[in-house]
């Protein structure tokens, strides 16, 4: 299964290494990434491949919401069925 992560607050050093260290610490292998910086606004949507997270998808995903929180940022993992679900009409 995937997930897809986004990522918005304003613009910091590391971040992307932040969300990244703790894909690797839940054994989520990011395979595509894509950011853009307007002005102080930092935006960030990933996809990763969870089949092997090491703890259940919603734990995840709250360690990743904690880590925005601790890190002024709004951080939102959504499976990937969910997305799917959400935009078909």
């Amino acid at each position: 299964m995937r997930a897809i992560i986004t990522v918005t607050g304003k613009d910091t050093v590391g971040i992307i290494a932040k969300v990244s260290k703790t894909c690797a610490e839940y054994n989520a292998n990011i395979t595509d990434i894509t950011q853009k910086v307007f002005d102080d606004l930092f935006v960030m949507i990933m996809l990763a491949d969870t089949d092997r997270l090491s703890v259940r998808f919603t734990e995840f995903a709250d360690r990743l919401s904690a880590l925005g929180q601790a890190n002024n940022l709004d951080i939102r993992a959504m499976h990937e069925d969910i997305f799917d679900a959400m935009h078909k009409i």
